[in-house]
């Protein structure tokens, strides 16, 4: 296990995508989205790297570990719906959304994985 959650990958990753979705927002979308979806999918970026960064804090105790885990899976899906609802609303370019979704179902799956593999070989 890592010394710090600033190593696992799925930080590093969940981090770098919060960053782009935050410019994303402030930089692409219409004025009227920007402080409506645009702040709902800034703030639901951020949390999956808060609830990593939280979660492994707590990674001594196994249930606490996985339960921010978890929260970080529920918030890369509710980023993905933001960017759908952004996409088929057409405040955002075909282009960025592939890309964007592309990405966040990638940390999905890390994510994922992650939390499979705390829950199986977890040891204090």
């Amino acid at each position: 296990m890592p010394q710090s959650y600033r190593d696992l990958e799925i930080f590093i990753l969940a981090k770098e995508l919060a960053a782009k979705v935050h410019k994303m927002t402030l930089e692409k979308l219409p004025k009227f989205e920007m402080y409506e979806e645009g702040s709902q999918i800034r703030r639901s970026s951020k949390s999956i790297v808060s609830n990593i960064a939280e979660g492994f804090g707590r990674r001594r105790y196994k249930n606490e570990f996985v339960q921010f885990l978890t929260y970080a899976v529920a918030s890369c899906d509710e980023t993905k719906v933001h960017l759908e609802l952004l996409y088929e609303t057409g405040s955002l370019q075909k282009d960025i959304f592939e890309e964007l979704i592309h990405r966040y179902e990638e940390l999905f799956a890390k994510l994922f994985n992650f939390r499979e593999a705390v829950i199986k070989n977890h040891r204090t």
